[in-house]
């Protein structure tokens, strides 16, 4: 039986795997038009499954492709790069003539064995005379040379090895050798060119790899169906997609759990309850690509203010890869431009372990969320029947901001800008875990607005959280409120506003906007210390 795969690249003997026929397509007609590909892109994104497919097109089409990887090369000195490299180039060139059932001729082997490669100039000379050397039958002669993990080249070897490749594709002519260029990688062209001097590879032709659309994922879903018989729900479908955003490893995560972990029989479909236990998962695990991304994210302390930004203003911040931050965040696939030109965060997985790896594993407020008085606990929010006091729930949260006071400001490691929300979500996270309830973020917009959606009992209680950006900003974001809670087919929901101005008055509204109930917060968050005389 085939399994989701998470651990490298796919295999379609292996693995359940989405055709990406249209964008193989795409390649191969680039290739066809003579074009020299970059596709940079984050790690676990499908790009190294994506051009072995193209390969074994290319092989049909009688072009003559070679898959190089440069990954072992991190950290490997220079001078010793090129003779690798040429030893790695041979093997491929004689396994391609394997995979098509023939052997290289004696020449051939002949000029393999005899060739040195140590720089740029005796590569270049090695593929002048390869060309003449390869059968030509058809379009057999035209090298396609694909190398994978392009980044892991030695710095020092750069420059030249892109200069020669340039140099080549400036002969245009059919004979060149290689015919065709495709360099895969996470670091750009320009941050590869580490002296900062103008990129010699200015030939490029840039290729993108979208994620997974809901069509793809339910194809790749479909063929476990068939393969076991099991059904996915198709709310299961829409929701792995939604919450992943098609992130080919967060798609194929999700599968995983859900049909070799969780010990589902196979008689019975999978649901949202099942579901509600995988994402809970894995929003709780750690794996090889939630590593990275923390990893990434916490590499600069600017990082957390560029996204805690986008998650908390309305307004937004305008994308531009002139931006050193906002350019690092894209190349590791954290942020993206949004329709609208402004930056989004991927995906909501990616946004709730974002906001878990910002907030302080202990806020030392803990024990002021309930006041001494009334001595109450989280469980007691929870009624009889499983229904939850939220609104009560809130309440307290407010009086819990009003009672701590300036202390708010002591939270460690937390930017005060946003220290409202790490409490609430502190504060809700908290909850849902005592009670066994499921929270997922519902990022509609990508940027602005947490929208926070705790699915207990088969209920679901909505909670939106912004920062104070002014009265038109308040009004509206009731509105946005209102038409979210009917796509969700729910009547009531919950808006709080984190107020930060120096004169800030606390809001406690209920309003009906559109048949529907919302109930309003305005949390002043900044009081000043007092003075100590």
């Amino acid at each position: 039986m085939k399994t989701f795969g998470t651990q490298g690249p796919v295999n379609p003997k292996e693995n359940y795997v989405v055709s990406r026929t249209t964008e193989i397509a795409d390649f191969i007609d680039r290739v066809k038009k003579g074009k020299y590909i970059v596709l940079f892109a984050p790690r676990q994104t499908g790009k190294t499954t994506l051009f072995r497919a193209a390969i074994d097109a290319l092989i049909d089409e009688m072009y003559f492709p070679i898959q190089l990887n440069f990954e072992l090369y991190v950290d490997y000195p220079a001078s010793d790069f090129y003779c690798s490299f040429y030893k790695r180039l041979c093997e491929e060139i004689k396994g391609v003539f394997k995979k098509r059932g023939t052997t290289p001729s004696k020449v051939l082997n002949q000029f393999l064995e005899d060739t040195e490669v140590r720089d740029q100039v005796s590569m270049m000379e090695f593929f002048k005379q390869l060309v003449g050397l390869l059968p030509h039958q058809g379009n057999s002669q035209k090298i396609v040379l694909i190398i994978d993990e392009f980044d892991g080249i030695p710095p020092e070897a750069v420059r030249g090895f892109l200069h020669a490749l340039r140099y080549i594709y400036l002969e245009q002519s059919d004979s060149r050798c290689p015919y065709r260029v495709g360099i895969v990688g996470v670091k750009n062209i320009t941050q590869l060119n580490y002296d900062r001097s103008i990129s010699p590879f200015n030939i490029q032709d840039e290729f993108h790899l979208p994620n997974f659309t809901l069509a793809q994922v339910r194809e790749l879903l479909e063929q476990y169906t068939e393969e076991v018989g099991q059904a996915f729900a198709s709310e299961v479908i829409t929701a792995i997609y939604e919450q992943t955003a098609g992130q080919p490893f967060l798609v194929n995560r999700c599968a995983q759990i859900l049909t070799e972990e969780m010990n589902i029989p196979k008689s019975k479909t999978i649901t949202m309850s099942h579901f509600s236990q995988a994402h809970r998962r894995i929003l709780r695990e750690r794996n090889t690509h939630i590593e990275h991304l923390l990893t990434n994210i916490r590499r600069d302390r600017r990082f957390e203010s560029l996204l805690m930004r986008i998650v908390s203003y309305e307004r937004g911040l305008l994308f531009s890869l002139d931006n050193d931050i906002m350019n690092e965040l894209t190349i590791y696939g954290v942020i993206a431009e949004g329709t609208d030109g402004m930056c989004e965060i991927v995906n909501p997985i990616y946004q709730h372990r974002i906001l878990q790896a910002f907030k302080p594993t202990i806020n030392g407020l803990e024990s002021d969320y309930f006041a001494e008085e009334n001595g109450d606990d989280f469980i007691d929010y929870l009624m009889p029947g499983g229904v939850i006091e939220m609104g009560a729930l809130l309440d307290n949260f407010q009086a819990f901001i009003a009672r701590v006071g300036f202390r708010i400001l002591q939270v460690p490691d937390t930017p005060q800008e946003y220290v409202g929300q790490h409490l609430l979500y502190a504060y809700l996270d908290h909850f849902v875990h005592i009670i066994g309830a499921n929270m997922f973020l519902k990022v509609q917009t990508g940027r602005g607005r947490v929208d926070l959606l705790i699915v207990h009992n088969q209920r679901k209680y909505i909670v939106e959280t912004k920062i104070w950006e002014g009265d038109r900003y308040y009004q509206a974001g009731k509105k946005q409120l209102a038409t979210y809670l009917k796509l969700e087919g729910t009547q009531e929901g919950y808006y709080v506003v984190f107020d930060h101005r120096s004169n800030p008055t606390s809001r406690l509204e209920t309003e009906t906007i559109d048949g529907l109930k919302i109930r309003s917060y305005v949390i002043p968050v900044l009081q000043e210390r007092p003075s100590a005389v």
